[in-house]
């Protein structure tokens, strides 16, 4: 109907701006973007100052993939008219999927202060604009107080919670506003964003489609999905997803960092290398793109790149997130050279960066292991012996990042009753959940309030985890294995709600681990690796509490100590596999054929036979190690005697 009064407003006028844009409308709804693009084009050069135009334009070249065109365009739009709210909500997703992260968080909020008119909500908009995100917060509450159903100032108060971590209270804000307005496709943008930053994948990927279903070429939500599918382990999907995006946007050098990501966890390493390296043609300046190909493990540097990285650290304007990125790849880079004083100075410096952007607290982790020490008794677990889900399914590998435990997975998938998934945070979750966060102010502490469940209640939460991680479970095993590192601070958790799981512990020397650990930059949490002070804290908390579990749960976790592993694989996986209750099959001796997905900074490593190279290898910074070595000599010297290179 539009397009038929357009064409007869043009009829008798040719040149009327407002008809010619319904027309380029209509054109781009019915898929002809090329048309659309060729109206807009027309009508914004002969129209120079309309706004409307110049936003159309700048939406249709983006669904054409001419990024950078379609980000001129915009900014023209909003320059023109600072209030025109999908202009800044479709730059600030061009900004993301070109690695622009700081630009796009600015137009997303400049997207939110354009869709309200309430002087509050203008406010906080402004305040959120500024990053002033306690005085946002307070004016938003305050609002919503008084207009409970105001779904602008949900979603505001959501983005604030998103910003400050808080992303369950998001999730709930959404929800509700959702509720009110199924139709606000922003709000659904965001809340398919926040189930995704939760792990919550699949319910991420429902949202997306309901989005693509309305918008098939917006760039952001499909970069989404391609992210959510790898989330669950569907990388196939998603390097699908991720080729078909970048089909459509060449020029986006995030999308090509994920999809390179994706093919990694593929073990389809050659296309990974060069994804990266097209990442790197297009945004030389994005430290994690050299630091992810570091983090191959196996890829080796050449003088050219080396020099690369080298003027890119001293630009002065380069973002602190690359400056680090940029020490780990050179640390990395340095130390294949041999080259390992400044090797040393490059990892050091990467780590006091990156330190510096967190929150980390040894105190509270050392707090948490000593209340765990306390409350798990053996007097506690024997008057709940009964409690818990009879389920054998799952095998917990336990311990600390670094320390051989995507080796063990990896061993373990190659069993024909056993299926590998990735690092679950499920259990993490959980706990975060029963007692909030580890502080020794709380008044219902976890694992404290672990006293209060009864049978049902203690079932229901093995139940929990059980459901929770069935969307990893898709080969229909009898078991499945969870890698999370980090369940070490909630093995009493897991034995209460899973009393009959495995439990393997990763062992590694404690130098050689936590070595590595300094070596190695985490996308996300491992707090404590970023100085070898809190390393060492953290190693030293980790033996004590696993000391503990042996000594309440006699034989209830089995140890792997990764020289051992290396020195006599088969004594040790038949050891292994023992303890899981499952008969010696040859393909776990040749785990490294299994052509599974793998997602850890291992994952190249693990498909190459067995190798002693990586035993001794922090021997070559021991000169700069002293402080560490001293701040672990009660696990030093206690190392099991088959060790003796360590001694």
């Amino acid at each position: 109907m539009a397009e038929a009064q357009a064409h007869e407003i043009l009829l008798v006028l040719p040149a009327q701006p407002e008809a010619q844009l319904i027309l380029a409308r209509a054109r781009a709804a019915q898929g002809d973007l090329a048309g659309a693009r060729h109206h807009l084009a027309a009508l914004s050069a002969a129209q120079p100052r309309m706004a409307a135009a110049q936003c159309e334009l700048g939406i249709v070249l983006a669904r054409l993939g001419e990024t950078e065109e379609a980000v001129e365009a915009l900014s023209r739009a909003v320059k023109l008219e600072p209030r025109l709210a999908h202009a800044w909500r479709e730059l600030g997703d061009l900004h993301a999927l070109r690695g622009d992260t700081q630009a796009a968080e600015a137009a997303h909020a400049r997207h939110i202060e354009a869709s309200v008119n309430d002087p509050e909500l203008l406010a906080a908009a402004g305040a959120l604009c500024q990053n002033k995100l306690s005085v946002a917060e307070h004016t938003l509450r305050d609002f919503l107080k008084r207009h409970p159903t105001d779904v602008a100032a949900l979603r505001m108060l959501a983005e604030t919670g998103s910003r400050l971590g808080r992303y369950e209270d998001a999730e709930h804000l959404l929800a509700r506003c959702l509720d009110l307005a199924p139709g606000f496709a922003a709000a659904r943008q965001n809340y398919a964003t926040v189930l995704y930053r939760q792990n919550k994948a699949a319910a991420a990927i429902a949202e997306t489609d309901r989005l693509l279903q309305q918008d098939p070429k917006n760039p952001a939500v499909r970069a989404l999905k391609a992210a959510a599918l790898g989330q669950i382990g569907e990388y196939a999907q998603s390097v699908a997803n991720y080729e078909v995006l970048l089909r459509d946007h060449p020029r986006q050098p995030k999308a090509w960092l994920s999809y390179g990501h994706a093919l990694k966890a593929l073990g389809r390493r050659d296309e990974c290398v060069g994804a990266y390296r097209k990442s790197i043609a297009l945004m030389p300046q994005l430290g994690e793109i050299w630091w992810s190909l570091a983090n191959l493990k196996t890829y080796r540097f050449g003088a050219d790149e080396i020099a690369a990285m080298t003027a890119q650290l001293a630009r002065a304007d380069l973002a602190a997130e690359d400056r680090w990125h940029f020490h780990f790849a050179l640390g990395k880079a340095l130390e294949d050279e041999a080259d390992y004083e400044r090797s040393f100075q490059h990892y050091s410096a990467g780590n006091t960066l990156r330190r510096t952007a967190l929150t980390h607290s040894a105190e509270d982790i050392t707090d948490h292991v000593q209340r765990s020490i306390a409350f798990f008794t053996t007097e506690f677990f024997r008057e709940r012996a009964d409690c818990g889900i009879e389920d054998a399914a799952p095998i917990f590998i336990v311990g600390l990042p670094r320390s051989g435990s995507t080796l063990i997975e990896q061993i373990l998938a190659s069993h024909s009753a056993v299926e590998g998934t990735m690092e679950l945070p499920d259990i993490t979750s959980m706990a975060k959940r029963l007692g909030g966060k580890l502080k020794r102010s709380d008044v219902s502490t976890y694992p404290e309030i672990l006293r209060e469940p009864d049978r049902e209640a203690i079932a229901a939460l093995g139940e929990e985890y059980l459901t929770r991680t069935r969307i990893h479970r898709r080969l229909g095993r009898a078991h499945f294995v969870d890698k999370m590192p980090n369940n070490f601070a909630h093995l009493g958790l897991i034995h209460l709600i899973l009393p009959r799981a495995r439990i393997i512990d990763a062992r590694r020397h404690p130098l050689a681990c936590c070595f590595s650990l300094f070596k190695q930059h985490f996308a996300r949490g491992q707090g404590f690796s970023y100085d070898l002070d809190d390393i060492a804290r953290y190693y030293l908390d980790y033996v004590a509490l696993m000391a503990h579990f042996d000594a309440v749960l006699p034989g209830r976790v089995h140890r792997v100590f990764h020289e051992n592993l290396v020195a006599s694989p088969e004594r040790e996986i038949r050891a292994l596999l023992q303890h899981c209750d499952l008969p010696f099959e040859d393909a776990c001796l040749r785990f490294h054929e299994n052509a599974r997905p793998v997602r850890t900074a291992s994952s190249e490593q693990v498909r190459r036979p067995l190798s002693g190279e990586s035993l001794e290898q922090w021997r070559h910074f021991e000169t700069w190690l002293g402080p560490l070595k001293a701040r672990l000599e009660p696990v030093l010297s206690t190392y099991p005697g088959s060790m003796q290179t360590f001694a």
